[in-house]
C-alpha cells in the first residue's frame, strides 16, 4: 500500500515533466515513441481481454491504422518546419492531443458494449422523468458547447498562448512587486478586525476557459486587508505589467466583460493574526513567487511560493489558523470559500456589478 501511494503521488509530477518536455521539444522522436508505446499497451490489453476474436482483430486493425496516421501526420504536417514559434506550439499541442485518439476508440467501444447489454425489458421501463433528465442534460451540454466556442475563440487562445512563455513551474519569477506604499496601506488596516475575501467573475480569457471545467461563474479569489479593497492581493498573471505570481490588484481591472462582478465577504480576525499575514506576504514578496499555471490541471505545486489564486488564499488562511474547511490547497476552487462555509464564518459585505455603475 505504501508503494502504491508513492506511485500515485509521483504520477502527477511525471505527467507535468512529460507535458513540459513535449511542449518544449523540437524533435519528432518523442512523439513517435509515445504513439508506438500507446498502441502497444492498448493491443496487449485488448488481447488479454475476454473480447471475441473478431472484435480483437477489428480493434487491432483500427489501433494500427491510427498509429500509422499519427506517425504520418506528425512527420509530414506537425513537424514540417518553417512556421512561427506560436504556430509551432499550437501544432505540438495538437500532436499531444492525438495521443488520446486510440483511447477514445476504446472508450467508444466500451459504450457500445454497454448499449448492447441494455435489454428490451429495461428499455420499456424508461419513465418520462428519465426522458426529461436526458433532455436537460442535452440542453446543458448544448449550452456548454456554445460557451466553449466563445471561450476558445481565436483571440482568447492567442492571448493565452502568448502568456504561457511568461510562466515558470520550477523557479520564482516575481520578486519585490509589492511596494512599501502597499504595506503602509496594510498597516493602516490593522484596526479593522476583518480580513476580506473577494470572489470575482472577470471575463479574462484564462478565467473563461477555467469556467468550462469548474462550471462556476466566479473563478478568481483575492484577499484584502481593508473594506475598500485598496490592499487587494492575489496570485495572477500580472496583466503583462508585472511577472506572474503574487501581485496587488485594482478592482477596476476586473471589468473585462459586460456582466463582470465582484462579491466581497469578511472574516473576523485579530490584530495579531492580521499582522502575521502581512509579515507572511512580505516574506513571499522578498523570496519570490510564480503563478502555478500547470497546477490548475495537475493539482501539484513544485515549490512553496508557486501557487494559483485559491491555493494562495487557502494557504494564507491555514497559515493564520483561520481556515474553516479542510482540503488540499491545490484542490480548492474560488467558490469553495463561500460554498463550503458550513460554520458561517463569513459575512457578506457587498457586491460590485460593473455594468450597473457605467
Amino acid at each position: 500500500m505504501h508503494i502504491k501511494n508513492i506511485y500515485i503521488r509521483w504520477i502527477p509530477y511525471l505527467l507535468i515533466i512529460t507535458l513540459i518536455f513535449l511542449i518544449t521539444t523540437q524533435s519528432l522522436a518523442p512523439f513517435a515513441v509515445i504513439y508506438s508505446i500507446t498502441a502497444a499497451v492498448l493491443l496487449v490489453y485488448l488481447w488479454l481481454s475476454k473480447s471475441k476474436i473478431r472484435t480483437k482483430l477489428i480493434l487491432s486493425l483500427i489501433y494500427l491504422v491510427i498509429l500509422a496516421l499519427q506517425q504520418v501526420l506528425a512527420a509530414l504536417y506537425l513537424f514540417s518546419g518553417g512556421e512561427s514559434w506560436m504556430f509551432f506550439t499550437i501544432k505540438k499541442v495538437a500532436a499531444i492531443l492525438i495521443i488520446f485518439v486510440p483511447f477514445l476508440v476504446g472508450y467508444f467501444y466500451y459504450l457500445y458494449t454497454l448499449q448492447r447489454e441494455f435489454s428490451i425489458k429495461e428499455a420499456t421501463s424508461i419513465s418520462f422523468e428519465m426522458l426529461r433528465e436526458v433532455y436537460l442534460v442535452g440542453t446543458a451540454y448544448k449550452t456548454k458547447w456554445q460557451k466553449s466556442k466563445n471561450s476558445f475563440s481565436k483571440d482568447n487562445l492567442n492571448e493565452i498562448l502568448k502568456d504561457i512563455p511568461r510562466h515558470s513551474y520550477t523557479k520564482y519569477l516575481n520578486k519585490n512587486t509589492l511596494t512599501e506604499a502597499y504595506f503602509e496601506e496594510c498597516t493602516k488596516s490593522l484596526n479593522d478586525k476583518h480580513l476580506y475575501i473577494v470572489i470575482s467573475s472577470t471575463g479574462s480569457p484564462a478565467s473563461e476557459v477555467i469556467s468550462l471545467f469548474t462550471n462556476k461563474t466566479y473563478n478568481h479569489v483575492s484577499l484584502s486587508f481593508d473594506r475598500d479593497l485598496k490592499t487587494t492581493i492575489s496570485y495572477n498573471g500580472g496583466e503583462n505589467i508585472t511577472m506572474p505570481g503574487l501581485n496587488p490588484e485594482k478592482i477596476i481591472s476586473f471589468n473585462k466583460k459586460s456582466d463582470a462582478s465582484v462579491m466581497v465577504y469578511q472574516l473576523e480576525i485579530s490584530k495579531e493574526k492580521k499582522q502575521l499575514i502581512i509579515d507572511k506576504i512580505k516574506e513571499i514578496n522578498e523570496k519570490g513567487s510564480a503563478y502555478n499555471l500547470v497546477g490548475l490541471v495537475t493539482k501539484v505545486s513544485l515549490r512553496p511560493n508557486i501557487m494559483f489564486c485559491s491555493q494562495f488564499v487557502y494557504n494564507i488562511l491555514r497559515f493564520a489558523q483561520l481556515e474553516y474547511f479542510q482540503d488540499s490547497a491545490t484542490k480548492i476552487k474560488p467558490t469553495d470559500f463561500v460554498e463550503r462555509d458550513y460554520y458561517r464564518k463569513l459575512a457578506f459585505c457587498y457586491e460590485i456589478k460593473f455594468n450597473e455603475q457605467l
